[in-house]
């Protein structure tokens, strides 16, 4: 039963992506000879695979720029989502009432509303003559503008990531039961003590799942740095497509996909260890 969608993915995600990868090793034969021909600046290896596209992306000064700047908004990003969320759980599971309903409200509406929407709006919102400002001239201040800079890149990707974070966090919070709660409580523990030893730790695996998937989200993005991020530093993957459409250079495009992609598969390790861990706790392994 599960074999056709195994091939259908085989053939269509697993075959490209080894493509791709041996096109950046210099692999420019078979069905990588297109794009070899076609593309410029295209390293051949003269055995088995060449680090050539590597070495030359590594040596240019805007690509390791741009990869600290991804590196950088991923780690932002992935802590401030985490943080909110968590803050919003925590207030759902010990306070609840309409203000706990209203901020889990607010924080599941950017999962109804499409990215490249939510992009435009929130650059309209901080750019050069956008409300912020707007609001700020009315008092004759000088409101901030983080349109077109990396600190506009955080906000958005934080608006975007947040709703499925909220809801790991959440379901994780509410599992935890009302007794060990009581129990820290009749124990003299306060409340910060609570969250930071019964609420955190017993909801640490929807946590860590939310944050692998945040932070590989952010890593790949697109459409968010290319609507409100600066034209230097760029995220890597606005780098992919520039490099792919604009400079004609499909072997450094696969190079720096096979960087992103090495380095999610370190964040996705942890993911990895969070469901062992749980399938241990579970007894299914």
């Amino acid at each position: 039963m599960a074999l056709p969608p195994v091939i259908l993915i085989a053939l269509f995600v697993g075959l490209p992506v080894l493509l791709a990868i041996g096109f950046s090793l210099g692999m420019t034969g078979g069905l990588n000879s297109t794009a070899a021909a076609i593309g410029q600046n295209v390293h051949q290896a003269d055995g088995l695979v060449t680090l050539d596209a590597y070495a030359e992306l590594f040596a240019d000064v805007r690509f390791g720029r741009d990869l600290g700047a991804t590196v950088l908004v991923t780690v932002v990003t992935t802590g401030v989502t985490l943080a909110t969320a968590i803050g919003i759980a925590v207030f759902l599971r010990l306070q609840g009432g309409w203000l706990g309903a209203v901020l889990s409200g607010l924080g599941i509406v950017p999962l109804f509303i499409p990215v490249v929407i939510a992009s435009w709006g929130i650059l309209t919102f901080y750019s050069g003559d956008g409300f912020v400002r707007s609001v700020f001239a009315q008092f004759g201040l000088e409101g901030p503008v983080f349109g077109f800079t990396v600190t506009g890149v955080v906000i958005a990707s934080v608006w975007v990531n947040l709703p499925f974070a909220l809801l790991m966090a959440t379901s994780g919070m509410q599992a935890v039961p009302d007794a060990l709660i009581d129990a820290a409580r009749d124990a003299g523990a306060s409340t910060f003590a609570i969250i930071r030893g019964v609420l955190v730790p017993m909801a640490g695996i929807p946590l860590v799942i939310a944050s692998t998937f945040t932070a590989i989200g952010v890593l790949g993005q697109f459409t968010v740095p290319y609507f409100t991020g600066p034209n230097a530093p760029q995220q890597l993957g606005v780098d992919i497509s520039k490099y792919f459409q604009s400079f004609n250079q499909p072997q450094q495009a696969a190079a720096i996909a096979v960087v992103v992609f090495v380095i999610a598969s370190g964040v996705a390790a942890l993911y990895v260890w969070a469901n062992f861990r749980s399938a241990k706790q579970e007894g299914r392994v």
